[in-house]
């Protein structure tokens, strides 16, 4: 049984330039500093570094609250605070921490995404903006979703790239909700992940999708400037933004019950 309201012990993952920085009890800014595309830049919180995936320290049932602002309403690349199953590891060739096989992705989180982001395998469902976000994945053999990068290549031509989407759409159930909110100012938010589906709030505004990740997952809050498009004309793009100033997110009150 999980212990109820508890302050996760978090572990910093930083870029060169990047840093944490604890204003007060409870409260912390992440910060990435300006430069250019073609570098990736990161600052992050977690608290599975290093760990395997079937370590990850949360299973459902579980809510999850914490208060959060932006410096910027449309920071370059991506940024958000959730649970995940850190499917990549090696955050699309740009960094990362443990060094995991891939898998497909776990997710129940609020995330936050400029374009050119499309992080959408359904072309109904939004791939970038201020998002309440949900991934269910079946599980697969690491060891057959390792050799992705083998036929990347392949990707460069669109049909290949399509079919794929469409093969994904039948691997992974997904569940995207847009905010309207303006992410430079504080705002609550709360998400209680159950085995039937996530409960999403921002102050009094909520949202409840029938789609619930499988655990374990981890807790993340990062900012970044990597950006992942593979949207319907089937042509896979990622990299890195600019950034023509630093670009923070203030965090304060993270609590977890999963009692």
């Amino acid at each position: 049984m999980g212990l109820p309201n508890v302050i996760p012990v978090l572990h910093p993952n930083l870029t060169p330039g990047s840093k944490i920085l604890e204003i007060e009890a409870g409260t912390w800014r992440l910060e990435i500093p300006t430069g250019p595309g073609g570098r990736y830049r990161l600052a992050q919180l977690d608290d599975y570094a290093r760990m395997p995936r079937p370590a990850f320290p949360w299973k459902a049932p579980l809510s999850l609250q914490l208060r959060a602002r932006a410096s910027h309403a449309d920071l370059p690349g991506t940024w958000g605070f959730g649970l995940w199953n850190d499917p990549f590891s090696f955050s699309m060739g740009f960094g990362g921490g443990a060094r995991r096989f891939p898998t497909l992705p776990q997710a129940a989180w609020f995330f936050f995404a400029s374009p050119p982001n499309c992080l959408s395998f359904y072309d109904d469902q939004p791939g970038c903006g201020n998002l309440a976000m949900v991934f269910r994945s079946q599980h697969f053999t690491p060891a057959l979703l390792a050799l992705g990068p083998v036929f990347a290549p392949l990707l460069a031509f669109p049909p290949v790239g399509r079919g794929l989407r469409r093969l994904l759409r039948g691997a992974i159930q997904q569940d995207a909700q847009a905010l309207d909110l303006d992410p430079t100012a504080w705002h609550a938010y709360r998400l209680e992940w159950a085995p039937d589906g996530v409960r999403f709030s921002v102050d009094d505004w909520e949202y409840v999708s029938a789609v619930s990740p499988q655990g374990p997952l981890g807790l993340v809050l990062w900012v970044d400037n990597q950006y992942a498009a593979f949207p319907a004309d089937g042509r896979l793009r990622y990299g890195t933004l600019p950034n023509p100033q630093p670009a923070w997110i203030e965090v304060a009150g993270l609590m977890v019950d999963s009692g």
